[in-house]
């Protein structure tokens, strides 16, 4: 004789419940990370990808460079400051910047102490992990034995970057100082 089978199984309810969580989180997932704004990085004063695929030339070039040339930033005041909000707190030489109109100005020079008046020289004022705001100058004129930038205007409070590129034939260079304007 045959059972009757009433009871009921609820295994396809699972299923397309879990089917229909996963989704849901799917869905949550990409649309809270797409909302997140994404910068570039802009070390070596390129972009990412670029610097990716050439690292190895870059260090190499940049290795040249150190092995025979200085860069210097002069004219400016600096301070020690206590950076709190990092993982542990630490203590930072900064280039303290002044609200509105900053000039700078880099010495380069050879390991002994002459000028190097041949080299190809680009700045560029960035904010971290931000590109929004960048300041470039592509050529950088020499002027009694200094690299000078001038007329930077910066008016907003906060931490920047003061980078630096120094080409001279095959040796590239490079200069990365913290800066900081306070509020």
């Amino acid at each position: 004789m045959a059972k009757n089978n009433k009871e009921k199984t609820y295994w396809p309810h699972m299923i397309l419940g879990f089917l229909a969580v996963g989704v849901t989180l799917s869905y949550w997932t990409v649309k809270s990370a797409s909302s997140m704004p994404v910068q570039e990085s802009n070390d070596y004063m390129l972009k990412y990808q670029i610097a990716d695929m050439n690292i190895n030339e870059i260090l190499q070039r940049k290795a040249l460079f150190d092995k025979n040339y200085n860069i210097n930033i002069v004219n400016v005041k600096s301070e020690i400051i206590e950076l709190s909000n990092t993982k542990r707190a630490k203590n930072e030489k900064v280039v303290i910047l002044e609200k509105g109109i900053n000039n700078f100005s880099y010495t380069v020079s050879n390991k002994q102490n002459s000028v190097q008046s041949d080299a190809n020289v680009s700045f560029l004022l960035t904010r971290p992990h931000s590109v929004k705001e960048d300041m470039e100058v592509s050529e950088v004129s020499l002027k009694d034995g200094k690299f000078n930038i001038e007329n930077i205007n910066i008016e907003k409070a906060g931490r920047y970057t003061l980078q630096l590129r120094v080409k001279i034939g095959e040796a590239i260079g490079y200069s990365q100082i913290p800066a900081y304007l306070k509020p």
